[in-house]
C-alpha cells in the first residue's frame, strides 16, 4: 500500500542555470551515501512551506549524488519558485525516495523523445543506453537552445541526437521518427500534444511506447456510479459516490495515504487491491499492470464492480 515513506536529509551541493528559467540542484547525502537509482527514477523533495513536488532524477545513475532540474513556473504552487528564489548551496532539505514508475527495459534499440524539460527523465535513460553499448537515437525537441537544458551533455553522449529547436528549424515529423525506428522501444516525455502524437502513431501496440507525463492530459469519462470499498486491515466499508473520490472517502474514514499530484500522474498514492475490479484511470501503469489488477492509484482511479478491497 501507499504508505508515509521515510525522509532523508540531504545537502544542497551546487546550483546551476543550465536554460532560460532551468535550474540544476545537485544533492549529496547527509547521513551517509544516497540509495542507488535507476533510469526513470524521481524523488519526492520536502520543502518548507511549499507543496511536496516531484522531480525526476536527471544525473548519471553512476553518479553517487542526485541531480534534478526545476523549470520555473508562473502558475507554481510554490516548489518551483522556492527552489529559483531561495534553495542556496549548503542548504538542507528532506526528500522521499526513489521511486520508479517510468523504468527503462532492456532492448536491442531505443527511441528517445524529449520535449523542454521532459529531457529530464529521458537523460539518465541515454547515459545508461550509452554505457550499455545498445543502438539509440534521442530527438530532443524545444522552443528555442537557451530554454532547452542539458545541450551540451546530450549532444556529447556517444549516440544519433538530434536537438530541435522550433525556433531554429521546421516542426519535426514524429511519423519519420517513429517509422526509421519500426523495432525500437519509444521513451518519451514532454507537453501533452506531443505525447498523444506519438501515441496515435505507434500501431503495433501499447508495448513499444512508454511515456511519462508532467500533468493530467484532458480525459473525458463517463461519471459512473456508486460502488463500496473495504478497509482489509480494519474491517471498514464505505461508500464512494460518483463525484468522490476513493482517496477522498478513505481520507475521511482516518486512512493517510500519500500523496502528491492528485491527477493520476505521480504513482504516489499506489494501493494494494485485494479484490474486486479496478477501473484505472490514472497514466503510471502499463497495459500489463492494469491487467495484472493488483494496484490502484486512489486519487483518480475507480471501481468496476460493486466491491473494492483493499489493502488498508
Amino acid at each position: 500500500m501507499s504508505e508515509e515513506s521515510p525522509t532523508r536529509r540531504v545537502r544542497v551541493r551546487s546550483l546551476v542555470l543550465e536554460a532560460e528559467d532551468v535550474l540544476s540542484v545537485e544533492l549529496e547525502g547527509v547521513d551517509g551515501p544516497l540509495p542507488a537509482w535507476l533510469p526513470g527514477a524521481h524523488i519526492d523533495l520536502v520543502l518548507p512551506g511549499a507543496p511536496v513536488r516531484q522531480y525526476s532524477l536527471c544525473s548519471d545513475p553512476a553518479q553517487p549524488r542526485y541531480r534534478i532540474a526545476v523549470l520555473k513556473e508562473t502558475d507554481s504552487r510554490g516548489g518551483s519558485q522556492f527552489v529559483h528564489e531561495r534553495l542556496r548551496p549548503g542548504d538542507i532539505l528532506d526528500i522521499r525516495g526513489p521511486r520508479n514508475h517510468f523504468p527503462l527495459a532492456e532492448c536491442t534499440e531505443y527511441l528517445f523523445i524529449a520535449g523542454g524539460i521532459g529531457i529530464t527523465p529521458v537523460l539518465p535513460m541515454m547515459h545508461a543506453a550509452a554505457a550499455a553499448g545498445v543502438a539509440w537515437t534521442a530527438l530532443y525537441l524545444g522552443a528555442s537552445r537557451t530554454r532547452m537544458a542539458f545541450v551540451d551533455e546530450v549532444t556529447e553522449l556517444e549516440g544519433n541526437v538530434i536537438v530541435h529547436p522550433r525556433d531554429e528549424r521546421e516542426r519535426a515529423d514524429l511519423a519519420d521518427y517513429v517509422a526509421a525506428h519500426p523495432h525500437a522501444m519509444i521513451y518519451a516525455c514532454g507537453p501533452g500534444r506531443l505525447l498523444s502524437d506519438l501515441a496515435s502513431l505507434v500501431t503495433d501496440g501499447d508495448e513499444r511506447l512508454r511515456v511519462e507525463y508532467f500533468s493530467a492530459p484532458p480525459v473525458d469519462y463517463e461519471p459512473g456510479g456508486p460502488f463500496s470499498v473495504r478497509l482489509a486491515r480494519t474491517g471498514v466499508e464505505v461508500v464512494v459516490a460518483p463525484e468522490q473520490s476513493i482517496l477522498e472517502v478513505i481520507r475521511g474514514a482516518g486512512v493517510d495515504v500519500l500523496t502528491d499530484c492528485e491527477e493520476g500522474i505521480c504513482g504516489s498514492c499506489e494501493t494494494r487491491v485485494l479484490e474486486g475490479e479496478v477501473e484505472h484511470r490514472d497514466f503510471v501503469l502499463t497495459p500489463q499492470e492494469r491487467a495484472a489488477n493488483d494496484c490502484a492509484m486512489v486519487c483518480v482511479s475507480r471501481s468496476a464492480c460493486p466491491l473494492l478491497v483493499l489493502d488498508v
